[in-house]
């Protein structure tokens, strides 16, 4: 089968967020060539007629979505599954609409809040409902990666959220928002689409090794990207048994599941959650199309399911061709 790998247009210089979409990229194509696949490889371009001529050239029999951003922007990315339908081009991961929504944060917890599913207090710009006395996470409305996400995020009162917040405007741009802060532990749960049902893969917990008791407990940006920082060391994913803690692992196996489906999510995804002290579990984030770099959360838990990375990318590419 004719597949290309279409990822996003990252340039030289670019932090190593948007570098690992090229590393991932690199993966894929690799693991479908593993598996008899013919892979090609091709950045996207903003332009339909540009990628009509992609298109025109690879012949795909299937694109195997990547575009994670475009002009560095995440909330574009979008766009892309329009695009590949105007083509009638197949392609794996989420439609547009799914992406959209979930990419806007707090839209995407209005959707929640509204279906009955638990997920943290947030408020927007011009905070009004932001109190005085309880800790938020400043967080990006609509870019990934853990964007401008540090212990510094973490603040208490409305007035420290406006300066916060402003701060991290006129950095970074684009929309912020905050977010209560939960104590407690976090989950990153993977879901994968098999016979046109959402499977919960085994769940991982990130475990704060040796965290500085005066930190937050937040996978923020270094924790993520920064290989020699602390955090990077000591932000440690850790598959427990799920016979530990039953009741726990059926929630966040029921929620993840539920969330799938009220945002008609397709292909793969990532739902995070925050547990709090009391054993509570909290939506942060629905993740469509969630990084697929060999270390990533998403290939660890296919892994512990019992496939390998590059059979994990084919079922991927199975469930695109078998719902379009």
């Amino acid at each position: 089968m004719r597949v290309l790998v279409l990822h996003s247009d990252v340039a030289p210089d670019a932090p190593p967020d948007e570098q690992d979409t090229l590393v991932a990229a690199d993966a894929v194509a690799d693991a479908l060539a593993s598996r008899g696949h013919r892979a090609s490889l091709s950045p996207f371009v903003f332009d339909l007629e540009t990628l009509r001529s992609v298109i025109a050239e690879y012949r795909p029999d299937v694109v195997f979505n990547m575009v994670e951003a475009i002009f560095r922007h995440c909330e574009l990315a979008a766009i892309v599954p329009t695009l590949l339908e105007k083509l009638n081009v197949p392609y794996t991961g989420c439609p547009s609409a799914p992406m959209a929504m979930a990419g806007d944060k707090p839209l995407a917890k209005k959707f929640l809040r509204l279906a009955g599913l638990p997920t943290p207090d947030w408020d927007e710009v011009p905070y009004n409902n932001t109190a005085h006395d309880v800790r938020y996470v400043v967080k990006s409305a609509t870019e990934d990666a853990s964007l401008g996400l540090d212990g510094g995020a973490v603040v208490t009162g409305r007035d420290a959220v406006l300066q916060r917040a402003g701060s991290s405007h006129r950095k970074h741009g684009g929309r912020w928002f905050v977010e209560a802060y939960i104590e407690g532990r976090e989950f990153n749960i993977s879901v994968l689409e098999e016979n046109g049902e959402p499977r919960v893969l085994p769940i991982p917990e990130m475990v704060f090794h040796n965290w500085d008791a005066n930190r937050p407990r937040i996978v923020g940006y270094d924790a993520k990207w920064s290989e020699a920082s602390p955090e990077y060391n000591q932000t440690i994913r850790q598959f427990r048994s799920e016979a530990e803690e039953p009741a726990l692992y059926r929630k966040l196996t029921e929620l993840s599941t539920v969330a799938w489906r009220l945002f008609r999510l397709k292909g793969f995804a990532r739902v995070d959650f925050r547990v709090s002290e009391a054993g509570e579990p909290f939506i942060l984030e629905i993740n469509p199309n969630p990084c697929l770099e060999p270390g990533s959360g998403f290939a660890a838990a296919a892994e512990a399911a019992g496939m390998d990375y590059a059979e994990a990318i084919e079922r991927i590419l199975a469930a695109a061709l078998a719902t379009r």
